[in-house]
Formats: structure tokens, sequence, C-alpha cells
């Protein structure tokens, strides 16, 4: 009998069963695999929604009446989300001498390369916001090729409040000696020029008509990239395609199992 015993103990695993016993290492593979996608979906999901929120509010903001601009005691607790796009407007006195100009390649509303010129506006109040007053085309990058654009005096600016421009690896390094930015960076340019009590925000100025036509404004791209549904729906996608893989070849393993 202890014969018998030691002998089955020693005799080959049901074909069945060890053919679920092989399902166990792949199958925990392909779960952890398809938590990973899920949650990859569901993570683009959430990400849709808080670019709708945002696309929607840059849709009532472009479109409200122009309010004034914030005072400067209050300027370094604004955030960027809470003053992204509303329509303001400014009086003051454009700082000419402290033109420097953002290099803009075509696209967008703009058909042709050029740059987007961003003039210093002093305030009665003593401080400064950096107006991006709008494009120019290459040839006319010098302020002497279009004084007529060159207003003087007291002027009234109507545009929408911006967040600085952000960089990323692939951004030329700015060349302030030629005044030329490759990002709207005010507070880049503020230090720069030394400029004290200067807004962490500059204005997209409005298209209004300047002598001349250069600087055009009105330069503000509107469009937001929104893929994020798309980009969900890949990652469900990949969890469908991986789910209808591993269920193939757990259905070929089962039907034709093979002893250990």
């Amino acid at each position: 009998m202890k014969a018998l015993k030691k002998a089955l103990k020693k005799a080959p695993m049901a074909p069945q069963r060890a053919a679920l016993k092989g399902l166990i290492a792949p199958g925990l593979v392909t779960a952890l695999a398809l938590a990973a996608l899920v949650s990859l979906g569901n993570w683009q999901m959430q990400r849709l929604a808080w670019k709708e929120g945002i696309i929607g509010r840059m849709g009532a903001r472009i479109h409200a009446a122009p309010q004034p601009l914030p005072a400067p005691q209050d300027w370094a607790a604004l955030q960027p989300l809470d003053y992204e796009y509303r329509r303001v407007t400014a009086n003051g006195v454009f700082d000419h001498a402290r033109e420097v100009r953002v290099f803009h390649a075509a696209g967008g509303i703009m058909r042709e390369p050029g740059w987007l010129v961003l003039t210093p506006l002093a305030l009665p109040s003593g401080a400064q916001v950096i107006v991006n007053r709008g494009f120019v085309p290459l040839a006319k990058a010098d302020a002497g090729t279009r004084p007529q654009g060159q207003l003087a005096g007291d002027v009234q600016v109507s545009g929408l409040m911006r967040a600085p421009e952000p960089r990323n690896p692939f951004t030329p390094a700015d060349q302030p000696q030629k005044r030329e930015w490759h990002v709207r960076d005010p507070i880049s340019i503020a230090a720069h020029f030394e400029l004290k009590n200067a807004a962490p925000f500059l204005i997209d100025a409005d298209d209004a008509g300047v002598p001349g036509g250069l600087p055009k404004g009105g330069a503000t791209n509107f469009r937001i990239a929104n893929n994020h549904l798309s980009y969900a729906l890949t990652w469900y996608g990949l969890a469908l395609t991986l789910l209808g893989v591993f269920a193939v070849f757990a259905w070929r393993r089962l039907r034709s199992p093979r002893a250990e």
C-alpha cells in the first residue's frame, strides 16, 4: 500500500490540471498589464474633463466684456488658471525703447513666419505690464520700418491676460542682446530691462487698427489641443486586445492540454 501511494504521488499530473496550472503565471502578468492599461485610460478620461473645463472657461472669458486690469498689489496672488484669457483694459504709455520680439513660426492665424512685438506699458501707478502688441513679418522686425505703429502718449490697450509661455528642452536660447526671445516670457523680459514692479503676466492686445497696420493685434491662438479622448480609447482598445489575446491563448491551452 505504501508503495502504491508513493507511485501515485510520482505519477504525472492530469493533463487538464497541468494546463490550468500553466495559465497561472501568464494570467497574473495579463491581469497586471490589463490593470495598467485601464488605469491609463481612466487617467486620460480625467484629463479630458480637465481640458474641457479649461476650454469652457476660455470660451466664456474671451467673449466676456473687458474688465479693468487687476491692481498691481494683487498681481502676486494671481494664479494662471484664474486669469488666463480674461479680457481686460489698461491705460498707460508704451516704452518703445524696451521693445522686444518673439519669433513666431508660420501657423495658426499667421500664414508666414515673423515676430510678435512685446512692449512694456507704463501704467499710471508706476507699474509695468508687458503687452504682446501683435504680429509683424520678418522684414518688419525693426521698429524703424513701421514708424506709424509706434504709438506715443497715453493709450488704452484692450486684450487678453496670458500666463508666461512655458519652455521645453527644444526651445532655443533667448538672445537678449538682440532683443530676441523664443517664448513670451514677461518675467525674463522685465528682469533683462530691470523693470520694477512688472506684472508676472502679459496682455495679448486685440486688433485695434494700429496706424500703418503693424503690429497686427489679435494674434492669440485659441486652439487648444484636446486629444485625451482618442488617447483613452487607445488604452482601452489595447486592454481589450490584450484580454482577447489571453482568452485565445487560454482556450487553446485548455483545448489541447499536455501533461507535464
